[in-house]
């Protein structure tokens, strides 16, 4: 079951299924930071206005902006 980042509340987990089409360059990056098909975060925290948002993945915190958190391909858990 497909979810996206906007309607996730603080404490959900997800799954990356892919990474959609968009800046190569950024795309490498979310991989290298960890965010890899098949890995699994929880939501921690967003800010009042949804942006930045706050995931926990792979035992460290990750920070960022919901227009590139976008970009990921989500299943619930």
């Amino acid at each position: 079951m497909g979810v996206s980042i906007e309607t996730m509340k603080p404490g959900d987990s997800a799954r990356v299924t892919g990474l959609t089409a968009g800046d190569r360059g950024y795309r490498q990056r979310l991989l290298a930071m960890g965010l890899t098909p098949g890995s699994v975060f929880e939501l921690r925290r967003k800010a009042p206005l949804g942006d930045p948002i706050e995931i926990s993945i792979r035992n460290f915190t990750l920070t960022l902006r919901k227009a590139e958190a976008a970009i990921l391909e989500l299943e619930a858990v």
